[in-house]
């Protein structure tokens, strides 16, 4: 079983949505044969490469909200946040562009394989809403490859040019035909589509109806009817 999931990292409902998926995980008995995809996907592709604004205020413009409202509405977030054992700086965070982030992701999926990309995905989250870094910064960047076990010198070589950029826009065209217009966006097996951070009891029902689709018990015919057959005490002849 095969779930993508389109996301930024500079998106709180993401980490909240990635920990609820981890939640339902845990308790899937088919978790082991479960591979976990990261998509690109740029809240605001207009932002600066390097941001020094809070993200508060720009939400506020933004939203067309005044900002008491709007930090009422964050400091809800940080609780849900904390709800799933996650300690959100969303009062510090700066407004930054992503798309390096995302090209890096490519990267960690390309050499590593989905495991790394993982890794480097809950590297970058942690480094934006933990520790309130500048994921735009690729300083920043490359201190969370290598924490994911990405080699520095390949890291900073995609960082430095282009590689990856087409990954990222297809991603981004990919969730626009699924009708994704925000994100926490997760598909799971191409087949079904959760929209946002859904609770973990939501996650683990889907989990269980695209298994059981993907692996249908077997229908056995002529059960109970007297067909001639051999036993574990040989055969009657």
């Amino acid at each position: 079983m095969q779930i993508e999931i389109w996301s930024d990292v500079v998106c709180p409902w993401c980490y909240v949505g990635k920990r609820r998926l981890e939640s339902a995980l845990a308790d899937f008995e088919h978790a082991d044969e479960v591979e976990v995809v990261y998509r690109s996907f740029e809240l605001d592709p207009s932002a600066p490469h390097h941001g020094h604004e809070k993200t508060l205020p720009q939400l506020a413009r933004k939203y067309g909200r005044p900002e008491d409202e709007m930090r009422q509405m964050v400091a809800s977030l940080v609780e849900t946040g904390a709800e799933e054992g996650l300690e959100l700086r969303l009062f510090d965070t700066v407004h930054t562009n992503t798309v390096d982030a995302h090209r890096l992701l490519h990267h960690a999926l390309a050499v590593g394989g989905p495991a790394q990309q993982r890794a480097l995905k809950e590297e970058l989250l942690a480094a934006y809403f933990t520790r309130a870094e500048d994921v735009g910064d690729h300083d920043v960047l490359v201190a969370a490859a290598r924490a994911a076990g990405l080699e520095e010198g390949p890291a900073r070589e995609v960082l430095a040019g282009q590689a990856h950029a087409e990954e990222v826009a297809a991603d981004v065209e990919q969730a626009r035909a699924y009708g994704a217009t925000g994100v926490p966006f997760f598909v799971v097996d191409r087949r079904y589509g959760i929209s946002g951070a859904q609770p973990a009891d939501v996650f683990a029902q889907v989990l269980r109806t695209a298994w059981t689709e993907a692996h249908p018990p077997l229908q056995v015919v002529g059960a109970g009817e007297a067909g001639e057959a051999c036993g574990p005490d040989g055969c009657a002849i």
